[in-house]
Order: structure tokens, then sequence, then C-alpha cells
């Protein structure tokens, strides 16, 4: 159809992530039937999350916090223990365990030579950094769990990672890949089988 603001809308729409042509379309059209209060709803949530959001100064999450984010400013977690994760979306995925409580350290991606992304591109920098005793925490970092995607540039970057970990004398751990649970090894693609039968662990 020929309406510009809508054609135009379905355009920034398909421009997310995941969001097919079809999908766009549909997600325009239920925003053009919406009630204004629902439309302006949106339209403040999305000024917000632009306006009010900004990367922690600590791990490189995101925060509303004028300062440190509540799990940086959490006096409960161990300070001794980092997890280290790509995105800020894998903390939410780790808290809902309700077994880590240590702290979290964001790298923003991941090494990835083939796009052009290097360590440099990275809050790899600000990883090291945060390795070394200070006064708030003189003990210093004694693991880094590595909380990475099991894909090659996943695997890229421990690699890198933990050589630099062994260098500095830090415990270096990587969460385990394999079955899921309730998994069928029928089912189960021949990466994963493998990781899980590195992972095996003792019965």
């Amino acid at each position: 159809m020929k309406i510009p603001s809508l054609n135009s809308l379905v355009h920034e729409l398909s421009r997310l992530p995941g969001v097919g042509p079809k999908t766009a379309q549909r997600l325009a059209y239920h925003i053009l039937r919406s009630p204004n209060d629902f439309v302006q709803s949106l339209r403040d949530a999305l000024k917000n999350v632009k306006e009010k959001i900004h990367e922690c100064p600590v791990c490189y999450s995101f925060t509303e916090e004028e300062e440190a984010c509540h799990y940086c400013a959490d006096p409960n977690r161990s300070r001794e223990t980092l997890c280290v994760v790509e995105d800020p979306i894998d903390i939410e995925r780790i808290e809902t365990s309700g077994v880590f409580r240590g702290r979290y350290h964001v790298l923003h991606g991941a090494i990835a030579p083939l796009e052009g992304i290097g360590p440099e591109d990275l809050k790899i920098q600000a990883l090291l950094e945060r390795l070394d005793p200070s006064t708030e925490n003189p003990n210093g970092i004694k693991e880094v769990i590595l909380a990475l995607d099991a894909d090659l540039e996943g695997d890229t970057t421990v690699l890198y990672l933990a050589k630099i970990l062994k260098d500095k004398g830090i415990r270096a751990s990587r969460i385990a890949h394999g079955v899921p649970i309730g998994g069928d090894i029928d089912y189960i693609d021949f990466r994963t089988l493998g990781r899980a039968i590195e992972n095996r662990v003792q019965v």
C-alpha cells in the first residue's frame, strides 16, 4: 500500500533483530489500530531507554543507577569471583539460575577476526584492570568464569582470555556445555554431544 507513514513504520520495525517484513507489517498495523494511550506509552518507553539507561562504569552492563549497577553495588556479592559474559542480557539469564553470587563483567561482544572485531574493540582492557588488587578488593579476583557462547567467536575469546588469566595466575573456568536436562540424544547435534562427552562428570 502506498501509505508513506505506514511504510516508514514497517521499514523501521523490520530493522529490529528477528523481525521480518511480514512480522513488521503485522506490528505496524497493530500499532495503527491501537488507542492513542498505547502509542503514547510505547513512545515514552522508547524515549526513556535511550535517555535514562547507560553503561555501568564498573561491569559495563546497563543500568539506570547514577553510578554502579545494583549487581556491582551489592555488598553481599563476592568480590573474588567474576563472571564474564558477552552481552548484558546474559546476566539476567545467569541470575535466573539463582546459583552465582559473584560479580559480572560484560565484554559487549566476542572476538571475531572475520568481522574485524579484535580484543581492542571489546571491554577486555577494562576487564584486565579489574583483575588487579584494589582498595575495595585487596585480595583481587581469585576466579574468572567465562560464560561465553559455544560458537567460533566465543571459543576464540575464551582461548584469548584463558592465556591472559593463566599468565596472571588467576583461575579460569568455563560454563559447561552439553545435553540439556530432558534432552534426547537422538536429537542432539554432534557439536553439542561432543561437548557433553568432554564435560562429562563422575557419577
